[in-house]
């Protein structure tokens, strides 16, 4: 059983960065690979980054391409996004999940899921 927890969202403007964390319990985490959703009002969760669980593979969306930075510390259990250029549309609740790399692209229920953190994006 893998428990992730989110921070690091908050209040951005356009152009601004945020980096969120995912800090995952127990010795499991680096087991797994990890993902990074997003799910704003009224739309679909959708996959923004994913990270293979030594970090040879790396999945990001089109919309975040070159903007976004997925990483990991398996060290510390922890993984991160980088967010940068922030644009209205990043505006969403984003969510990590950790488990098997198609699983975790896929979004599946079957990954362990943290409870999202707001991100906004503002002037």
């Amino acid at each position: 059983q893998v428990q992730l927890v989110e921070s690091g969202g908050g209040l951005a403007q356009p152009g601004g960065s945020l980096r969120l964390s995912c800090t995952a319990s127990g010795s499991l985490f680096k087991l797994f690979a990890v993902g990074w959703h997003r799910q704003a009002p009224g739309k679909q969760r959708e996959l923004v980054a994913a990270l293979s669980n030594y970090g040879g593979t790396i999945n990001y969306s089109d919309s975040v391409k070159g903007r976004f930075t997925i990483s990991r510390d398996n060290a510390k259990s922890t993984a991160y996004l980088q967010m940068n250029n922030l644009e209205p549309n990043d505006t969403a609740i984003y969510y990590c999940n950790s488990g098997r790399w198609q699983e975790v692209l896929n979004g599946d229920d079957s990954t362990f899921w943290g409870q999202g953190t707001q991100v906004t994006v503002s002037s």
